[in-house]
């Protein structure tokens, strides 16, 4: 077995924004390794989270199915209008009304007094003001911890630069009130945690005055679930991909973007050419583009591994992008070159033209679709260094090893089995 070798049972408990459960967005697939390392070696893990669904209830019920140890409590919202409104009478992030709770606040009161909890461990920076409500409650050996992931008071200001007036305003807003939430966190936390080394450098480049210890904690891959196609394919014409969830504001961007200014010129090229934009809750712009030939919008899918082994190519065109991109991991693991704009790319540990193809115009889009469909020892090669560095680097003990010395001294021991 791999992974972290328990000493003393540990007592975690994840404060998180969403249920982490399923696995099928950033955010929640990272929480949920994070869980399923800690259980898989003895830890007790309890998760305090929102729903707004009985959908999100139904997922509550089956992550404790799937792992006994972890105990899920959870408390529905209000209605998203009075969250909404409440923001601005308490003057406060848009996202720290949104997800905000009493009834949550006080199920963490209630745990914090009936056990000794070894850290508290939040996903986002709108949890926050729950440990700040929380202080009397913990004791002098809990860690508090906030796991960024990345940046949101950055991605807020991106949003306001390529904003009208009115919805400028209200990122702007956004930014100003995350950034006073991350002040909060730097100054009164044990520990900040953020997904890319860029990331962290940001963080600590607006936080001069930081008092908590902060490290990079990456994202892994699933070698059981994202593998590459047991049989070669041909690589001409192209057929490219797209995948994530859908009515995402970067998601949407990237897309729309590539569609604007790369997709017509690679129909001229290629007439036979695709391009599949798979993921869930498909925004009305990206639903429209379904009724163009050669475009293919899937909406949720049970199972993203066939559309990976069905394409060709990944395509990665962000423009607007904050920390590590799981989908352009995920790509590299199935075998699947990937070109990616700068941004896209960040934080991911390949060498352009080794392991991944940067372009940052429609043009040399364009041209590294055209070198690497009639290229095919360059395609193979691109493949092979893409794999051998997710092999390398990317296993979810190896990148979760931060996090593990982090809760886990005197705890857990030093000791990491290969």
């Amino acid at each position: 077995m791999t992974g972290w070798r328990v000493v003393k049972h540990l007592n975690i408990v994840y404060l998180a924004h969403r249920v982490p459960y399923p696995p099928n967005k950033g955010e929640k697939l990272r929480t949920y390794h994070q869980i399923k390392g800690f259980i898989a070696h003895g830890a007790a893990v309890t998760v305090l989270c929102s729903v707004e669904t009985d959908l999100d209830i139904a997922y509550c019920q089956q992550l404790e199915r799937m792992h006994p140890a972890c105990q899920v409590r959870y408390h529905r919202t209000s209605l998203k209008l009075i969250r909404y409104l409440r923001s601005f009478v308490a003057n406060c992030a848009i996202s720290e009304s949104y997800f905000f709770s009493g009834k949550l606040l006080k199920e963490l009161h209630n745990v914090l007094t009936k056990t000794s909890v070894d850290a508290v461990i939040c996903t986002a920076s709108s949890m926050a003001p729950y440990i700040e409500k929380s202080r009397r409650y913990l004791s002098s050996k809990t860690l508090t911890i906030m796991d960024f992931m990345d940046l949101d008071s950055y991605k807020w200001q991106q949003y306001a630069e390529n904003a009208g007036l009115v919805m400028r305003f209200v990122y702007q807003r956004e930014a100003k009130k995350v950034a006073a939430l991350e002040q909060v966190v730097a100054e009164r936390f044990d520990s900040a945690l953020l997904v890319a080394e860029p990331e962290t450098q940001l963080f600590r480049d607006s936080q001069p005055q930081a008092t908590c210890r902060i490290l990079t904690v990456g994202n892994g891959i699933d070698g059981e679930e994202f593998l590459p196609a047991a049989s070669p394919i041909e690589i001409e014409p192209p057929r490219l991909l797209f995948a994530g969830v859908m009515d995402y504001a970067p998601n949407v961007d990237a897309v729309l973007w590539f569609y604007e200014h790369v997709w017509a010129a690679v129909r001229r090229r290629w007439p036979g050419a695709t391009f599949t934009i798979a993921g869930m809750n498909p925004a009305p712009t990206i639903q429209a583009l379904a009724g163009e030939e050669g475009i293919r919008v899937t909406g949720f899918v049970d199972d993203i591994l066939p559309y990976f082994h069905q394409s060709t190519l990944f395509v990665a065109p962000f423009r607007i992008a904050r920390g590590l991109q799981n989908k352009i991991l995920q790509a590299m693991a199935c075998g699947l070159p990937v070109i990616s704009t700068t941004v896209g790319a960040e934080g991911i540990e390949a060498d352009d033209g080794v392991h991944i193809l940067i372009a940052d115009s429609a043009d040399l889009f364009l041209k590294t679709i055209e070198v690497l469909t009639s290229d095919h020892l360059r395609y193979a090669a691109v493949r092979r260094e893409a794999l051998a560095t997710i092999n390398r680097v990317y296993s979810w003990s190896q990148q979760l090893a931060p996090l593990r010395e982090l809760v886990g001294a005197p705890q857990l021991s030093d000791e990491f089995d290969q």
